[in-house]
């Protein structure tokens, strides 16, 4: 098997994977001893699979913790802006990496390593330069601020074999109308996994919040 089949590959288990639970809970985490509990109460809630963001010092040791502690989690790293930081990423046991914008460098290291990558794309030259890339799947961000479903739907007129990951204004209001769309492989967002929820130790809070998302996606998804 060509190495260019395996990565095709890698990536369509990895798509398929995050497409099953449709919301990807985007946690950032400013401190380690929070990282279990976290992953607990998303695991216990219905979605086993995070995208920790590389915003906070926490970051890696945080997503070793999970993915040590929860090894069926798909946990990724999220915010990810230098190649450095995928191999922290990818060491500490990160699945996938998510990137804020298109950075070829990032994207094409990804591929050569056959790590499945999320770049984020909101114009039709982006989008381009991850279909050349062989992606099928790319994020959407900051969603709502570029026009939601009415924008990505835009998108994926030309690029029919995209699908797009939103994240950013993504709700628990308006997740049914983007989780009803074929053009979506799953929803990125913060609002079951919010700081001030984290920082009281509101697990079990964040728990049913989960729970209630991971219900919506069955309903609509079966």
């Amino acid at each position: 098997m060509s190495g260019q089949k395996k990565v095709k590959i890698m990536f369509e288990e990895m798509n398929q994977k995050i497409g099953s639970y449709g919301v990807v809970p985007v946690v950032v985490l400013n401190d380690t001893k929070d990282a279990l509990p976290l992953a607990k109460a998303l695991v216990e809630g219905g979605l086993a699979v995070a995208e920790v963001t590389f915003r906070t010092a926490a970051a890696e040791e945080s997503i070793r913790i999970m993915a040590e502690a929860y090894p069926e989690m798909l946990v990724g790293a999220g915010t990810v802006l230098t190649v450095e930081q995928v191999d922290r990423a990818v060491n500490a046991g990160a699945k996938f990496i998510v990137s804020p914008g298109f950075d070829p460098e990032i994207v094409d290291y990804c591929i050569s390593k056959n790590i499945p990558v999320y770049p984020g794309t909101v114009t039709p030259s982006e989008v381009a330069q991850a279909v050349k890339r062989g992606l099928t799947v790319c994020k959407f961000f900051p969603a709502e601020n570029y026009g939601g479903l009415s924008t990505i739907k835009a998108l994926a007129a030309p690029y029919t074999m995209v699908k797009f990951m939103p994240t950013g204004g993504v709700n628990l209001k308006n997740l049914r109308a983007y989780l009803e769309s074929d053009k979506i492989a799953a929803c990125g967002g913060t609002w079951m996994v919010k700081g001030d929820m984290i920082k009281a130790g509101q697990f079990d809070e964040i728990k049913k919040i989960t729970a209630d998302a991971a219900a919506m996606v069955k309903e609509i998804r079966g």
